[in-house]
């Protein structure tokens, strides 16, 4: 299957690293359907409109639906997308990236933003591992150890925009505005 393109990517990982997004789908993931108005006690560090963008963007790129009774679930494309940040997550963890600690939000942000670089969308497409440099020409720390791991969040990143190019879509419709 064709690679997508790294626009597409890029548009992608920027819309689905929102903290406030990253939150709810693996706050769904984890413990279930939100219960309707609950939202404020389930994220309180963040404010409503967060919550209320999180939820509006979820929607829109079909993560969400709203259970009978109010509540909010996940489509499959929202499950699935919670497979895509728990694996992007432990990889960063593993390999300690972007630093030692981190929340778990930041180190897929860092982590999505790492494989929207051209050089290792181009390394990781092409399999040339060796290539593995961030957009300042800097290697990755200890690059040929992350890389073999590196290829797992970018496989079921790739095939989750495969199977959901609405997203890339939205991303583009919803960044030009």
């Amino acid at each position: 299957m064709k690679t997508p393109p790294l626009t597409d990517i890029r548009r992608v990982v920027t819309a689905l690293s929102e903290p406030a997004l990253i939150r709810l789908i693996t706050e769904i993931d984890d413990n279930g359907p939100v219960p309707p108005r609950s939202s404020g006690r389930i994220f309180p560090d963040f404010a409503p409109h967060k919550v209320r963008h999180a939820i509006e963007r979820a929607h829109a790129l079909g993560l969400i639906h709203t259970r009978v009774g109010g509540g909010l679930g996940l489509t499959e494309s929202g499950v699935l997308l919670a497979e895509v940040y728990d694996v992007t997550a432990r990889w960063a963890r593993r390999h300690a990236y972007p630093a030692p600690t981190g929340d778990f939000a930041g180190r897929i942000r860092h982590t999505f933003a790492l494989l929207a670089e051209p050089q290792v969308h181009l390394a990781l497409t092409n399999g040339e591992p060796s290539s593995l440099r961030t957009n300042a020409g800097t290697p990755l720390p200890d690059a040929q150890a992350v890389e073999p791991g590196l290829s797992g969040p970018w496989r079921l990143l790739t095939q989750w925009l495969r199977a959901n190019p609405q997203a890339a879509g939205f991303a583009a419709g919803e960044l030009a505005a």
